[in-house]
């Protein structure tokens, strides 16, 4: 049996903010694979896609109710936040990249990655030591010094674990204001809806939810609910046609899918603000696109901490993203062999900075850049 790594509310927190930013690094690879997408063309690869990162905007949001529930503050600005691509996640044994890439093959292969079932084969291959390199690691340990995580799943069972046992030995945990609850009427989402986190068992529903809907858990084909879980929407895209209800999971039964791999801009994979030419105008694009992605983030930050009317803005602000995003996928990136420029997300600190979030008692917060 691995030895917990959660002792108290700090940790608690702790992890709870590495949760925030283990599900919001899935989104900008999804958007930036939606935004590759020609106009008019691959309808089916640009709804899956869509679709899921509403998807993990919920899973931000309830990982958000967990944390307010026991009096941490959620904060998408801090530096860090937004890791570095390529970023690393847990794959079993060994660790695989996370890109900014166009859709294709390869970009499919990393999203079925990303939300894989994954069970330790024991106990004790829960924690794993962190690989040596420079590269962002996005489900490690907190508290636990260089080890990270066998799988996303792993990752929230240490979470609810925790929960459990600080819980038993304090019974204030769940003390955090109220108010700052973002209830189901500020979030819609087809796959599922917001819980409202007041105690121990709302706060490991949610968490349970987060897992099962794609990320780790092995619920099967659908969730509880009955929805289709991630993994399986994005196998969809590689094996041609859609699941039915009591589908093989290698052998879906339904209509066919068909995606133009094609038909996408051929975006340069991972771009770094020091790949444009300094002084263009493509390069000031990619700086205003940060800029207003930063500016996303604070929108949320705002959200999860008081105003939860904003969340429904910020969800509609993650698609007006578009023109952004088209003012550099549509063009080609001198110096990069006819690839075309997409976003970097280095997001500036001035553009999300939230200088009212707090910090955990007696712990600086942690980023994602380990």
């Amino acid at each position: 049996m691995t030895a917990s790594t959660i002792d108290d509310r700090d940790d608690l927190i702790s992890y709870l903010h590495v949760a925030m930013a283990l599900e919001h690094a899935t989104i900008p690879p999804y958007l930036t694979a939606y935004y590759s997408i020609h106009s008019t063309t691959n309808s089916d690869a640009a709804h899956i896609i869509r679709v899921v990162a509403v998807e993990e905007m919920l899973h931000l949001t309830l990982v958000a109710n967990v944390l307010n529930a026991i009096g941490g503050r959620p904060d998408l600005t801090r530096p860090g936040f937004v890791p570095s691509y390529p970023a690393r996640l847990p794959d079993g044994e060994d660790d695989f990249t996370v890109d900014l890439r166009p859709l294709s093959p390869e970009a499919v292969e990393t999203f079925c990655k990303i939300e894989r079932p994954g069970s330790a084969p024991d106990a004790g291959a829960r924690l794993l030591r962190t690989p040596d390199g420079a590269r962002p690691v996005l489900a490690f340990s907190p508290t636990a010094e260089g080890m990270r995580f066998y799988s996303i799943g792993e990752f929230y069972a240490e979470i609810i674990e925790g929960l459990q046992k600080v819980a038993a030995g304090d019974p204030e945990l769940f003390s955090g204001d109220p108010a700052l609850q973002v209830g189901p009427e500020y979030f819609y989402s087809g796959g599922g809806s917001v819980t409202v986190v007041r105690d121990l068992d709302s706060a490991c529903r949610a968490l349970r939810f987060i897992a099962a809907q794609g990320e780790g858990l092995d619920a099967g084909i659908h969730d509880a609910g009955g929805e289709l879980a991630h993994y399986y929407r994005f196998r969809q895209l590689q094996l041609g046609r859609y699941y039915q209800v009591g589908d093989d999971p290698d052998a879906p039964s339904g209509p066919p899918l068909r995606v133009s791999w094609d038909e996408v801009y051929q975006v340069k994979v991972s771009a770094r603000l020091a790949d444009f030419p300094a002084g263009s105008e493509l390069a000031r694009a990619a700086r205003d696109f940060n800029a207003s992605y930063g500016a996303f983030l604070a929108l949320l930050t705002r959200a999860f901490n008081g105003q939860p009317g904003l969340l429904q803005d910020a969800v509609c602000d993650m698609f007006r993203l578009r023109d952004g995003f088209n003012q550099l996928v549509r063009n080609p990136l001198p110096g990069s062999d006819g690839l075309h420029a997409g976003p970097t997300f280095e997001i500036p600190a001035a553009a999300g900075s939230d200088p009212g979030a707090s910090r955990p008692a007696g712990r600086t917060a942690q980023a994602v850049t380990r």
